[in-house]
């Protein structure tokens, strides 16, 4: 009977035990999905994330290969012994090169005047440093800028004209960030009435002229309006790097707004709205209109999120929803990773923007993948 009982007992004991155990190799197969390192960057920034490495594979040479590239890209960098910093510098570099959908490096996004300039920030997880510059004319990497500013100042931001004096101090070429292209875009604004602009409650209209603009003896408030914004439309490039031991390290680049105001500093270089990195939690970065996502901070809080435990396809739906409160006509995606190396993304659905693309690189991808969301 003592033994029946506690047979029993002890059948009761698993029935409680079971679903527990049950989550828990639930909880054990999710963690053993992800894997380190991992890279992921917004949009099919595809080159940023590349391995570079030959065809045939690493270590072998396939027909027609000639030699691998002397800077090699984000994953590549890893691969071959590099830092985290280091990846999403070269990574963030690479887009400024091949001025990413014109949205990332020189001769994209003119300004009111016509002229391109440049915003980008990198963040070392462990040390929770931060460099950034802002506003920055005539040097083509602004990442590598933001870089130096980490190494040689104990300054996190830089701004205008003088951080591009920092930067020849440093030995960056002083160059002219204008292209055909974006001369191009500036005439053709001009000819539209300077249509869009940014300017609001000011005389003459601006929905109508191109200014010189004023304020009005008495304001009227008028509803903001909302340009749609399609796949095509991009703006930042964002990446986090997490390296094998955990190390995590993020970074921006782009060239703004098209037509923005002079002197106009977005999210991208501001620490916690463009991006953020912390070796204890994990990263994320923000893409999107940064008018209004620096108002939220987006990335520090889907690091917070995530550091609290929630997923980081979670993390980043919930940073979403809550800009969504206050601007639910937002232009806006997060993508967020963890220490695991468990990553994900979010964005708001708008007409022409339902869907995000974003990279990633890791041991379980043969190659870097793109992956798509739909938006919320």
């Amino acid at each position: 009977m003592a033994a029946a009982a506690a047979g029993r007992g002890g059948g009761r004991r698993w029935m409680v035990v079971a679903p527990f155990l049950l989550v828990l190799l639930q909880l054990v197969g999710a963690a053993s999905a992800a894997a380190l390192p991992v890279v992921i960057n917004t949009w099919a920034f595809r080159k940023a994330a590349e391995t570079g490495a030959p065809p045939g594979g690493p270590g072998r040479a396939g027909p027609g290969w000639a030699a691998p590239p002397a800077r090699p890209h984000a994953w590549r960098v890893l691969q071959l012994g590099g830092s985290e910093l280091d990846a999403v510098e070269r990574g963030c570099s690479q887009c400024e090169i091949d001025q990413c959908d014109g949205s990332v490096g020189y001769g994209g996004s003119p300004d009111e005047s016509g002229e391109t300039t440049l915003d980008a920030m990198i963040m070392d997880g462990d040390t929770m440093e931060v460099g950034a510059v802002a506003d920055l004319r005539h040097v083509k990497n602004a990442i590598g800028v933001a870089r130096k500013v980490i190494e040689y100042t104990k300054h996190t931001l830089l701004v205008g004209e003088s951080a591009s004096l920092f930067a020849v101090r440093m030995g960056f070429p002083y160059e002219d960030l204008t292209t055909q292209k974006s001369l191009s875009m500036y005439s053709q604004w001009l000819n539209q009435s300077c249509q869009p602009n940014y300017w609001k409650n000011v005389v003459p209209d601006s929905s109508k002229s191109c200014g010189p603009y004023k304020r009005p003896e008495k304001v009227t408030c008028k509803e903001e309006q909302t340009t749609s914004r399609s796949v095509h439309n991009h703006d930042t490039i964002g990446m986090v790097v997490i390296g094998g031991s955990g190390t995590v390290a993020s970074g921006t680049s782009t060239n703004g707004a098209v037509h923005k105001i002079p002197g106009r500093v977005g999210d991208s270089p501001i620490a916690g709205a463009g991006s953020y990195a912390d070796s204890t939690a994990g990263g994320a970065a923000a893409t999107g209109d940064g008018d209004i996502m620096m108002r939220f901070l987006p990335s520090y809080q889907a690091v917070e999120y995530m550091r609290m435990g929630t997923d980081p396809t979670v993390a980043c739906q919930k940073v979403i929803s809550r800009i969504q409160k206050h601007a639910p006509k937002f232009f806006g995606a997060v993508i967020c990773a963890n220490t695991n190396g468990s990553y994900g993304a979010a964005c708001n659905k708008i007409p022409g923007f339902t869907q995000f693309h974003f990279m990633v690189s890791s041991p379980l991808l043969s190659q870097p993948t793109e992956h798509v969301v739909d938006c919320i």
